[in-house]
Order: structure tokens, then C-alpha cells, then sequence
């Protein structure tokens, strides 16, 4: 698949799934997890196609990685998490966008301090500047709506096609 098709992909489930959480929308397990696992899964097949790494190159990765899972729960911490029609939900707020521009100038720099010590430039795959920090953004919301006791949301049905196939 062409790169670029492929990063327009990429682009266009973030794009969804921040529009539908600034919205505001039930917060259930499966979407919660699902985007950040599929994203990171899918960077790290994508560096396991990439050849010629070495130990610093595996290193950096993992410490933007880990960078990025920080920089996601400190995202997460300024979600809004609260209780509608019995259940959990969420919405990002203007905190949130500013702890995300703020992480993109951190991730940045990350990247040119990576660059400096030799880095190759496409040994890290958008997919795991992007999944890591979903996920510390998971974990954190995940964690406040446990501890919230309100229930999480029931999976949303299929609906349309899928349901009239099933019947």
C-alpha cells in the first residue's frame, strides 16, 4: 500500500476519534482500547519490516514510546470522565488540546534530539508516535472510570448491513 493512502488512513481514525470525543460519547472498553492497541500493534509490524536497526536505533524507539505513554496519560488526566444515563462517559476538553499541542512540541523535539544522536528518520513508525500516547491516554481514563464506579458503557450493536446479515 502506497504511504501515503496508508498515513491518510492513519490520519483519518485519529481525526474520527477525537472529533467523536469532543462531542462527548459513552465511554466503553472496546473503543477505548481498540484504537490504541490496533495503532501500536500495527508500528510495531511495521519496524519489524524495517531492516539495518541497531541496539541505540531500538532504543530510542522504546524511550519515545514510553515518552509518548507519559505524555498520553497526562492527556487523559484532563479528559472529562463523568456519568450520563447510567454509564460512563467521556469528552475531551480545552485542557486536553492543550496538553496534546503541547506533547506534539515535546514529540518533536524527541524526534530532532533522535535525528542528532542518528536516528534513522523513518525508523519509527507514525503508527507508534501515535499509538503509545492513545494508549497512556486509555489507561489513565480507563482507570478513573474504575475507580468512578459507574459502569462502562455496553458495546455499541451494529447497526444497518451488519445487522440485517446477521438476521
Amino acid at each position: 500500500m502506497n504511504g501515503w493512502v496508508y498515513a491518510g488512513l492513519i490520519a483519518a481514525v485519529v481525526v474520527a476519534v477525537v472529533i467523536r470525543r469532543l462531542r462527548g460519547e459513552p465511554l466503553n472498553a472496546r473503543d477505548l482500547f481498540a484504537p490504541p492497541v490496533v495503532l501500536t500493534g500495527l508500528g510495531v509490524w511495521a519496524l519489524a519490516r524495517r531492516h539495518g536497526l541497531g541496539a541505540a536505533d531500538y532504543g530510542w524507539i522504546a524511550a519515545g514510546a514510553a515518552l509518548g505513554v507519559a505524555l498520553g496519560a497526562a492527556r487523559g488526566a484532563t479528559i472529562r470522565v463523568y456519568e450520563r444515563e447510567g454509564v460512563l462517559w467521556q469528552r475531551y476538553t480545552g485542557r486536553t488540546f492543550l496538553v496534546a499541542a503541547l506533547s506534539l512540541a515535546v514529540m518533536a523535539g524527541f524526534a530532532a534530539l533522535a535525528g542528532h544522536f542518528g536516528l534513522a528518520a523513518d525508523a519509527r513508525p507514525v503508527q507508534l508516535s501515535i499509538g503509545p500516547g492513545f494508549l497512556g491516554e486509555a489507561l489513565v481514563v480507563g482507570c478513573r472510570g474504575l475507580a468512578s464506579g459507574t459502569p462502562f458503557a455496553p458495546e455499541r450493536r451494529a447497526s444497518g448491513l451488519l445487522d440485517r446479515l446477521g438476521r
